[in-house]
C-alpha cells in the first residue's frame, strides 16, 4: 500500500495557490516543504519571454554557470585529437575520440549529456548534425562548446554550465538544482541564469521583458513568481 504523504507534506502542498504570484523565498520553502517523491526531483525554473522566436533577431540563446551546479552527474563527450584529445581527457571528459566517435553516434549511441569540439573536428561532426541538433548536443560557439580551450569548457561543464534557449512558444527551461539543495543554493542559481537571460535581451524585443516566471519540482506543481522580486534580486545579488 501506497505510503501517505506526512501531515508537514500535505499542509505544505495545501498552501499552495495557483494563481498567486509568490516571492522567490517563500517559493522555494514552499516547494522544498511539498516535495514528497522517493527520489531527489529537479528544480526547473520556466520563463516567459516577450520575444518571437522565429525572428532570428529576437532568438534567446546562451549558457549559465550555475555557482552550485545542477545535483546531475554529467557525461561529456569532446570531439578532438592529438594535444587537445590529451587535455581533454586530463580534464574528466567522459569520451574522447573523432571520427570513430562520429561512426559510433551514426550507429544510434548517445549515452552523454554534452558534446565539445575543437573548431577543426567540426567538418567532421558536421555529418551528424541531424542527430545531435533536436537534442541539443550539437557544439556551437556561441555557446562555447566549440573551442580551442577543451580543458575550460569540460570543467565548466562538470561544474554546472547549463546551456538554453528560447523555444517556440516564447519560453526558456532551465535547471537550477534538486529539492535536496540548500534554499540559498537554488536562489543563487536561480539569479545566475536570470542574469543572463536578462543580459542577453534582444534589441528588438518591444515591450516587457521576462512576461511570467514558474518555479516547480519534477513531480510537483509549478509555482508563479513575482516577476520583478525576481529580477530586482538577481540584480542585486
Amino acid at each position: 500500500m501506497a505510503r501517505k504523504p506526512s501531515k508537514r507534506v500535505r499542509n505544505n502542498a495545501s498552501k499552495i495557490e495557483s494563481q498567486k504570484r509568490y516571492l522567490l523565498d517563500e517559493a522555494l520553502d514552499l516547494l522544498k516543504g511539498s516535495s514528497k517523491a522517493k527520489f531527489d526531483e529537479s528544480v526547473d525554473v520556466a520563463i516567459k519571454l516577450g520575444v518571437d522566436p522565429r525572428q532570428s533577431d529576437q532568438m534567446v540563446r546562451g549558457v549559465a554557470n550555475l555557482p552550485h551546479g545542477t545535483g546531475k552527474t554529467v557525461r561529456v563527450l569532446v570531439f578532438a585529437k592529438g594535444e587537445k584529445e590529451a587535455e581533454a581527457k586530463a580534464a574528466g571528459a567522459d569520451f574522447v575520440g573523432a571520427e570513430d566517435l562520429v561512426e559510433k553516434i551514426k550507429g544510434g549511441w548517445l549515452d552523454f549529456d554534452k558534446a565539445i569540439a575543437t573548431p577543426d573536428m567540426m567538418p567532421k561532426v558536421g555529418p551528424i548534425a541531424k542527430i545531435l541538433g533536436p537534442r541539443g548536443l550539437m557544439p556551437n560557439p556561441k555557446v562555447g562548446t566549440v573551442t580551442q580551450d577543451v580543458a575550460k569548457a569540460v570543467d565548466e561543464s562538470k561544474k554546472g554550465r547549463i546551456e538554453f534557449r528560447v523555444e517556440k512558444a516564447g519560453i526558456v527551461h532551465a535547471p537550477i538544482g534538486r529539492v535536496s539543495f540548500e534554499a540559498s543554493a537554488l536562489k543563487d542559481n536561480f539569479h545566475t541564469l536570470m542574469e543572463q537571460v536578462v543580459r542577453l535581451k534582444p534589441q528588438a524585443a518591444k515591450g516587457t521583458y521576462v512576461q511570467g516566471i514558474t518555479l516547480s519540482s519534477t513531480m510537483g506543481p509549478g509555482l508563479k513568481i513575482d516577476t520583478a522580486d525576481a529580477q530586482s534580486a538577481a540584480k542585486e545579488a
